[in-house]
């Protein structure tokens, strides 16, 4: 990992990665290794549009620690909201400046924005959003789902059935429904150029494997 300019010196994420390591749940998928790769999905976005490199990183490496009482509350806490309170804690307890603060915690605040009224609206929230998703996507779409698919009990494939009346934590809850019903509709709600041009070249590679998977499972059709 290459550090980011300005505030993020190797120290200051050390302090921050051991912070946050202890509130990521180990379930593979929104996990510690999933915020290190957003970050460095983050940093490298980040480059293309200019945006704050320490800042994203920053909020890459604590973006999902409320996840963990989201699944225990069934839902009841948005991780986004809890996660940018308890950062703001962090990240002042270690000595980051208060508009650093801020603007780390809006980015964290509004990387699962579901309406207009929490749309990120600075470059560095477009940019945690954006990296976020792009891990959802691609080879590590593709694994990340089959993982959540086997914690779940799904079994492996089920392209063959209408995936209308499937219901999610449930046997058919497999990495393809995920990709039907929730993947493939990433590139569209992708905030920045960059993000947008991956996200399709990832999905495309999905789209792919699916492919490769039901000719494997079912044979040449029609």
């Amino acid at each position: 990992m290459i550090d980011p300019p300005g505030i993020l010196t190797p120290e200051l994420r050390r302090k921050v990665v051991d912070a946050a390591a202890p509130l990521y749940d180990r379930d593979g998928c929104h996990g510690l290794d999933h915020a290190l790769r957003v970050e460095k999905n983050a940093i490298e976005l980040g480059r293309k549009l200019g945006a704050r490199l320490d800042i994203v990183a920053i909020a890459a490496l604590l973006h999902d620690i409320g996840r963990i009482d989201e699944h225990q509350s069934l839902g009841k806490i948005c991780h986004a909201a809890l996660g940018a309170e308890r950062s703001a804690e962090i990240l002042t307890a270690i000595g980051i400046n208060g508009d650093d603060v801020k603007l780390a915690c809006d980015a964290i605040r509004r990387h699962r924005f579901r309406n207009r009224h929490d749309c990120p609206d600075t470059l560095e929230a477009m940019v945690l959003f954006d990296a976020d998703k792009l891990d959802s996507l691609g080879a590590v779409g593709i694994g990340r789902a089959f993982l959540f698919a086997g914690q779940v009990g799904a079994r492996l494939h089920n392209s063959d059935i209408d995936l209308r009346g499937t219901l999610s934590y449930g046997r058919e809850d497999t990495a393809w429904r995920e990709f039907t019903v929730k993947l493939k509709k990433i590139p569209q709600r992708m905030l920045t150029k960059p993000g947008k041009k991956e996200s399709r070249r990832r999905r495309e590679f999905m789209e792919a494997f699916f492919h490769r998977l039901d000719l494997e499972i079912y044979g040449e059709t029609g």
